[in-house]
């Protein structure tokens, strides 16, 4: 590789983005669960703007990709950066673009005034685990995440609370 350059993502790039996503996807083997489409990339990214995509290009071709957005502290009172996916396609990965992509990432958080840079690594990837903690990143072992989703968010949000007394 003779030249790296990351830059931010334009409405241009959607079907980048979402090879991006499946190829992640694939690799994590869950390659059967993207359910995202173009359509929803440009809309999400470039239209609402809830969420933003860096590219690293080596030697001009597409090597990586990190979409992140915002997310907030209460205890900090600050907004946080939150990393959704950093990927990096296998023949570039070991070269120093995954580490120009996340240095990149904690720019743009310190230039945001944020207050940290959150992600998370799936329990099998120790790989990615080992690459964070050599950057100085700490696993938090205190906390468990939980969802929602699908049916059960559609019935959770049309049940009627009954501790609610009167209406939101």
């Amino acid at each position: 590789m003779r030249s790296l350059h990351i830059r931010y993502a334009e409405e241009a790039d959607a079907a980048l983005i979402l090879h991006f996503i499946k190829e992640l996807a694939a690799w994590e083997g869950m390659g059967d669960q993207v359910a995202a489409t173009e359509a929803d990339i440009r809309s999400s990214l470039f239209g609402r703007r809830q969420a933003e995509a860096i590219i690293g290009e080596a030697d001009g071709n597409p090597a990586a990709f990190a979409l992140f957005f915002h997310s907030y502290s209460t205890f900090l009172g600050k907004a946080n950066l939150f990393l959704e996916d950093l990927f990096v396609r296998k023949p570039y990965r070991g070269g120093g673009i995954g580490t120009a992509m996340l240095q990149r990432l904690a720019q743009i958080a310190a230039g945001r005034g944020c207050g940290r840079l959150d992600w998370l690594v799936l329990d099998d990837n120790a790989d990615g685990a080992a690459f964070y903690r050599k950057h100085g990143a700490t696993a938090l072992t205190d906390r468990r995440i939980y969802r929602l989703e699908a049916e059960r968010l559609t019935a959770f949000a049309e049940s009627s609370c009954q501790a609610v007394t009167k209406k939101l």
